[in-house]
């Protein structure tokens, strides 16, 4: 009349949307009748599996992968309650039932690897098309300054040209204003 556990390794079940997975199982039980487990029902230990077994198959049948992942104590607990009157029948008491494992088959497992990466790429994509965004909008703020105010165009203008002198060794430029148009034709020629 002690507690005991049982276990439903590696039960071969098929989901709502037909993936295929392994499960185990968990549960506790004790004999509370002592008549009606060993005289009135015969080895109640694989009639109590059986139990579990059928109605495991029965709510994991019900569920998606996705849901199956998400709701594995919901499941646990629906299934000892289903138990729990035939178990009364056997002269036995369930307790403790859990899911321990949830295992994907081999082509599952790829399949799953292959969402998880798609999703964390379109995820990067994102992060990535909101800096482009904030980058383009700084882009044109900074426009618009240039464009009301000349003095920071002119700086602007003197800034490009200093980065440009440090990639060529040496450039003339006349001080008669048009920094740009002489950026230009000497580039020009330069082809």
């Amino acid at each position: 009349m002690r507690w005991k556990q049982m276990e439903l390794s590696g039960q071969e079940l098929l989901s709502k949307d037909k993936a295929t997975i392994r499960m185990t199982l968990n549960t506790s039980f004790k004999v509370i009748d002592v008549r009606k487990a060993l005289i009135e029902n015969k080895d109640f230990e694989k009639q109590l599996y059986a139990a579990l077994q059928m109605a495991l198959r029965s709510y994991v049948g019900n569920y998606t992968l996705d849901e199956l992942l998400e709701n594995k104590q919901e499941i646990a607990t629906a299934v000892e309650t289903e138990v729990a009157v035939i178990a009364g029948r056997l002269g036995v008491e369930v307790s403790n039932c859990g899911i321990k494992d949830i295992i994907l088959t081999g082509e599952m497992r790829a399949i799953m690897n292959k969402v998880i990466v798609a999703e964390k790429e379109a995820q990067a994509n994102i992060i990535l098309r909101r800096e482009q965004t904030a980058e383009t909008r700084t882009m044109l703020n900074a426009a618009k300054l240039m464009e009301e105010n000349e003095t920071l165009f002119k700086l602007k203008e003197m800034e490009y040209v200093e980065r440009i002198a440090d990639k060529v060794g040496e450039i003339s430029i006349t001080g008669n204003g048009g920094m740009v148009k002489q950026l230009k034709e000497i580039f020009a020629l330069g082809k």
